[in-house]
């Protein structure tokens, strides 16, 4: 079984590669080959191929070991039990030996496993088929396949939602604050640079009662327009539990089902939320999201992960944690964008680079450690595009 955090990280590789690969005739091939050199080890899956719809059934159009033509099936009956209930469930594993016969491989009288999924433009679809071989796990590949065929269905229908690409900017630039809210005692900045048009990265206030006050930060995976709308509803729901005062790990969890029972393209989402009180005591919830640091003039505490990221299991434990800001503490919180910027030799930016600036602004302002970051980070990358949406927010206790 893959170790979680490597097989979301592998995820998140193959998502943003399928982000990126430029529209053709050849982009559902690109798209197998990358899933099996991405996974084929870790998930168990060979023998990938492609069917497209042609009538009532589906042809095939693309195998990737040439010589298993003539041991798979040229066509598959569009009107058969094993297509129905792929076409309804979208993505389907055919161990019962009675279902799917047609798209299994013959191996000397031993059939194999196959496991599909499905993807769709408004005109056509396509049919996904890997084998399986001993040790795979059903929720491992349910989960990549599903995440994959949301990235899929949204490449091919991007060209009908291309002219609303502005429109959900808009939208989601009303969403981010414009500023922070006059926080007595504490000096507060944030900004969020998207790698495309729009963006997976989000960050909030919340303002309570006197001088007690709330932030989030979160990055949910890929970017561009599906990353887009987890976020909008993300931002949505913590400002909804905000409003009727419902408890940081009760408005966790429900955020968690909504995000994990919806049909987005991205799947997952990081989030480090915080209320913080007039006195400096912080409580707060990591869901996957790297650690915020606290620097006090000396050391650095890292504010780790609480819980599991939301959005990858239905149920999930929240947990709370507590950090304490003295007057003078500087406490940064940041996405993977920032540390994980490249240079030409590929090196990543880093969490020591990071906590350098930190270590060396540190009687600056807020806002100017933010833009300090920043400017290292893309002068760090040559000043070239951002390869992943970045956002820091910095707050400094004054008094």
């Amino acid at each position: 079984m893959i170790e979680p955090k490597t097989f979301y990280r592998k995820l998140d590789y193959l998502l943003a590669n399928i982000g990126r690969e430029k529209r053709s005739h050849d982009f559902l091939r690109f798209v197998l080959d990358k899933i099996e050199t991405t996974f084929g080890e870790d998930l168990r899956i060979v023998n990938g191929r492609i069917y497209k719809e042609n009538g009532t059934g589906f042809e095939l159009a693309y195998i990737e070991e040439s010589d298993l033509h003539g041991l798979v099936s040229e066509k598959l009956d569009g009107e058969s039990e094993a297509i129905t209930l792929l076409l309804k469930s979208r993505t389907y594993i055919y161990d019962h030996e009675h279902l799917g016969k047609s798209l299994r491989i013959n191996y000397d009288g031993e059939y194999s496993i196959p496991a599909a999924f499905t993807v769709a433009n408004p005109e056509e679809r396509w049919i996904f088929v890997f084998d399986l071989r001993s040790g795979w796990v059903r929720e491992e590949i349910e989960f990549c396949f599903n995440a994959v065929r949301r990235a899929i269905n949204y490449r091919l229908f991007s060209e009908a939602v291309k002219s609303e690409m502005e429109q959900a900017a808009r939208i989601q630039q009303s969403l981010l604050p414009a500023a922070p809210p006059p926080i007595e005692g504490y000096d507060i900045a944030a900004n969020s640079q998207p790698a495309e048009l729009v963006g997976g990265d989000m960050y909030d206030y919340f303002k309570f009662d006197g001088n007690n006050f709330g932030i989030a930060v979160g990055d949910a995976s890929g970017h561009g327009l599906p990353a887009a709308l987890m976020v909008r509803d993300v931002v949505t729901g913590l400002r909804m539990g905000v409003e009727k005062h419902m408890k940081l790990v009760y408005t966790l969890a429900k955020l968690n089902q909504v995000i994990f029972r919806g049909t987005y393209a991205t799947s997952f989402i990081s989030l480090f939320y915080s209320e913080i009180e007039d006195n400096g005591s912080m409580f707060y919830s990591n869901a996957g999201h790297p650690a915020p640091l606290i620097f006090n003039g000396k050391n650095f505490t890292e504010l780790e992960a609480t819980s599991l990221i939301l959005g990858a299991f239905s149920d999930i434990e929240i947990k709370r944690g507590y950090a304490q800001l003295q007057k003078g503490d500087v406490l940064v919180i940041y996405t993977d964008g920032i540390i994980e910027r490249q240079n030409p030799d590929e090196e990543f930016f880093g969490i020591d680079r990071l906590k350098e600036i930190i270590r060396q602004n540190y009687n600056s302002s807020s806002r100017q450690i933010m833009r300090k970051i920043f400017d290292e980070a893309f002068a760090f990358g040559e000043k070239k595009v951002w390869e992943d949406d970045a956002t820091i927010m910095v707050i400094k206790r004054t008094a």
